[in-house]
């Protein structure tokens, strides 16, 4: 895919304040909507006052769980930081140097992360927990997919149509059919098993790895709780395993290029699977959960999770050209 910028030489010290102007006219507008009441609602089951689903006490307020809400600032903050760090790119080593088009998908998406999520936590309403797992997805499947595009050699127009066909039809799906559309499938915790399973065929490409690189995703299925004899004692359940070995099926070529820093990989992981870590504290009833207070583990899940963006978005900008 290409690696070149698409910003006009004009336009390229107007990329990050604009970024910058549509954070804050996000925030804006979600303020004012707030204060008038058009945004908020309750969610099944919730009582002001009370800790609900992630443990913070319900406010009455424009945010229906303040904590929760705000922290996602986190994500627009390292999304913001990225298109910083792109605009002070003088060559295209790569494309995640300058404003290449994955790049700036990348930055857009981490940025994206903080409003839908607060839309989830801050209005209590159907649409904003469906805009949160958008902005899951639309995050998650960037990876494999930029992984799978490079070793099965895909046109930037068809890594585009295979993106946006993938979020449009999640997005469909969930809308109408619900959380797991209906078939028992989640593609956000799908992701996470394919972008490891891509990760792995990447860096140790060959024909046998290619086709034994499936079972990589067993690993990263037991690590999150479901082992191989619930898999095939409940196969009906987790048919979705074999989905694991897509990164095959889509990789008949060895990548061209060669991440040089696996420690901001490893560092991203080890923030994110801390924040897992937080995640599973965080609901009402842990013995961790003080819904009142100012420290939140929901809270800390997003900022680590904005840590580990900004860890990926440096890992993959040391990609370098294989001799």
């Amino acid at each position: 895919m290409s690696s070149q910028s698409i910003i006009k030489e004009s336009w390229h010290g107007k990329v990050f304040p604009i970024a910058l102007l549509i954070s804050a006219a996000f925030l804006i507008i979600y303020v004012v909507f707030g204060y008038f009441g058009f945004v908020t609602a309750l969610e099944p089951g919730a009582v002001i006052g009370e800790a609900h689903r992630w443990c913070e006490s319900v406010s009455d307020s424009m945010f229906r769980e303040p904590v929760n809400t705000l922290s996602n600032l986190g994500f627009m903050a390292t999304g913001l930081y990225m298109f910083w760090v792109l605009s002070k790119d003088t060559e295209s080593k790569n494309q995640f140097h300058g404003f290449t088009p994955i790049a700036m998908l990348y930055a857009g998406c981490a940025i994206y992360l903080g409003p839908g999520s607060m839309l989830m936590h801050g209005t209590h309403t159907y649409w904003g927990g469906w805009a949160d797992n958008l902005s899951m997805v639309m995050y998650i499947i960037l990876p494999w997919l930029i992984n799978v595009s490079e070793m099965g050699r895909w046109s930037l127009k068809k890594f585009f149509v295979v993106y946006l066909s993938i979020v449009s039809i999640d997005g469909v799906g969930r809308w109408f059919l619900g959380s797991d559309m209906g078939i028992g499938f989640e593609l956000f915790g799908v992701s996470i098993g394919l972008w490891i399973v891509s990760e792995f065929l990447y860096r140790f490409y060959s024909q046998t790895v290619r086709w034994l690189s499936g079972f990589i995703g067993f690993v990263v299925a037991a690590i999150f709780g479901i082992f191989p004899t619930e898999i095939i004692a409940e196969f009906d359940k987790y048919w979705w395993v074999l989905l694991f070995w897509v990164p095959a099926i889509l990789s008949p070529n060895p990548p061209r290029y060669r991440r040089a820093n696996y420690y901001w990989f490893y560092a991203g992981m080890a923030c994110y699977l801390l924040a897992f870590t937080v995640w599973l504290r965080g609901v009402p009833d842990s013995p961790y959960c003080y819904p009142d207070s100012l420290i939140q583990a929901h809270g800390i899940w997003h900022l680590l999770c904005a840590a580990a963006t900004l860890c990926f978005f440096k890992f993959l900008r040391t990609e370098k050209v294989l001799n």
